[in-house]
This record gives structure tokens, C-alpha cells and sequence, in this order.
């Protein structure tokens, strides 16, 4: 095998500060590093990196459409637990600029649950609890 696994997510944000600040206090992962010249941002949970880069506001932006953009589709994010996963969808419910797609919910017909929203500057996420998986 010659890959490892991904090394780190690299995504182009709205807003650098808001998102990173979505990132450490409603996911509650650390920033690792941050570059104000670039500028970008660096997050982790302590199992995935994610680099979070400051779109250029000096052209047009165009938000993302899953539908008709090559590329991303969306995040997926795992927890430990349902119990994880409702509080999180309580702190998503509250946080202002986050848009729910749906709440959790089952996938299929198994015990899994997920949920989908956006965070305050429009990257696509999924929370999902894999239930023994």
C-alpha cells in the first residue's frame, strides 16, 4: 500500500475567524496553528486535521451547491455515542449562522443516527454516531 490515509482536509471558508472559532468551541477541537499572512487556520479533534482557508473577499464568492459542484459533498464527523450526538444537535440548534438540513435521525433501518447542517460559513457537515459499526 502506498497511502496512509488522508494527512489533513483542506477547506476554503467565508469567514476565517468564524469558522475557526465554529470549530473550537461547538466541536471543541484545538487549533493547532494559524497564519495570518496566508491566511489559514489549522484544527484537529486529535484524530483528523482539518486547514481552513480565508476565501478572497476581494472577488465574488459563490456559495457551495452539492448538486452542481465537483468536489466535496460534505463532512463527516464521528461521535461516541447517541448521547454525543443529541447534545451536539442541541449546540448546533443554538449557535448562531448554522443551518440544520435535518436533525438526527436513523440511516436505513439500523441504529446508526446522523444529522446534517451547515456551519456558519456554508461547509456542508454531517454528525454521525455509527452505533457499534
Amino acid at each position: 500500500m502506498t497511502t496512509k490515509g488522508i494527512n489533513h482536509l483542506g477547506l476554503t471558508v467565508r469567514d476565517l475567524d468564524q469558522t475557526t472559532t465554529f470549530f473550537t468551541d461547538i466541536l471543541g477541537w484545538e487549533l493547532l496553528a494559524r497564519d495570518d499572512s496566508y491566511p489559514r487556520t489549522t484544527v484537529s479533534d486529535g484524530h483528523c486535521r482539518f486547514t481552513l482557508w480565508q476565501a478572497d473577499r476581494t472577488r465574488p464568492l459563490t456559495d457551495f451547491d452539492r448538486k452542481t459542484n465537483i468536489g466535496l459533498h460534505h463532512v463527516a464527523i464521528e461521535v461516541a455515542s447517541k448521547e454525543d450526538l443529541l447534545a451536539m444537535a442541541a449546540k448546533l440548534r443554538a449557535w448562531p449562522g448554522v443551518q440544520i438540513e435535518f436533525e438526527p435521525e436513523p440511516v436505513g433501518n439500523g441504529a446508526r443516527m446522523h444529522m446534517m447542517f451547515c456551519e456558519p460559513g456554508g461547509i456542508r457537515m454531517e454528525i454521525i454516531w455509527p452505533a457499534g459499526q
